[in-house]
């Protein structure tokens, strides 16, 4: 295998007489691995690098996206779960193919393994790193930012018992804040994805509250944050503020409303 602290530890130079190809193979294999150090290790930083530094770039960089796509059907939870980073960094360099997103828009509202951190696995993260990729798709202009925000609304209402405890909520909400902030989006189109929302919250029974209702008040809570203050797309860039602001505001405060309602 190869020595991947040694090209962390060269600033992630290609190794000389080393082929691209055969490297990228195998880094792919390593962000499927079940070892957290081979998988959220140097490798991914090696590849992480190669993708913003166009060393992986062009056909070769299109057919690690088709590869990280057909893997959001892969057995193994920290290989699905993974691949949304890789699509996100690939996404954000520039590249983008329909079937990723059909792919990923499967995917994401029907995960079940929702685990944050698992002591041999390490991180999973499938509700976060699906949001990172979410929040990128909403800001790409091929991408309906409507679709997303259903997107974001599907997995919200998918019915679980695992409670977000690593801040799962809170990536979320970004994503679903970066996506408002498109100027294309109509007031309507801003707000009618919470809809679903507020008739599930006002079906749930007065004396129970499920996980997933309340992952997503927690979720909804941090959103009312963001629109109200508006969000950095980058942490030390200006903050960019919602394209309905007060229309989103208005919406969120109904639909917390209905739910207070309906345990009250």
């Amino acid at each position: 295998m190869t020595d991947w602290i040694k090209i962390f530890d060269d600033d992630c130079r290609l190794p000389a007489g080393r082929e691209l190809n055969e490297l990228t193979t195998e880094l792919a294999q390593c962000l499927r691995d079940p070892d957290p150090d081979v998988r959220d290790g140097h490798p991914y930083v090696v590849l992480r690098t190669w993708i913003e530094r166009d060393v992986i770039a062009g056909d070769r960089r299109v057919q690690l996206g088709d590869e990280m796509a057909d893997r959001f059907t892969d057995p193994r939870t920290e290989a699905r779960t993974f691949a949304p980073l890789v699509l996100d960094m690939i996404v954000s360099r520039g590249d983008f193919r329909p079937r990723w997103l059909d792919a990923f828009s499967r995917w994401y509202p029907a995960e079940t393994d929702l685990r944050g951190y698992h002591p041999r696995l390490g991180w999973l993260h499938a509700v976060a790193h699906g949001a990172d990729l979410l929040g990128t798709f909403g800001r790409h202009r091929d991408v309906d930012p409507a679709a997303m925000l259903d997107l974001a609304g599907a997995r919200l209402l998918a019915r679980t018992d695992h409670l977000w405890a690593e801040r799962e909520d809170d990536r979320l909400a970004r994503a679903v804040a970066l996506t408002l902030t498109r100027p294309e989006l109509t007031a309507a189109a801003s707000t009618t994805w919470l809809d679903p929302i507020t008739a599930d919250f006002r079906a749930v029974s007065a004396s129970t509250t499920p996980t997933y209702v309340s992952n997503t008040l927690r979720t909804l809570r941090a959103l009312y944050v963001l629109v109200d203050c508006g969000i950095r797309v980058r942490p030390d860039g200006p903050r960019q503020q919602i394209t309905h602001r007060h229309e989103v505001k208005q919406r969120l405060v109904d639909v917390l409303e209905s739910d207070a309602k309906a345990i009250g």
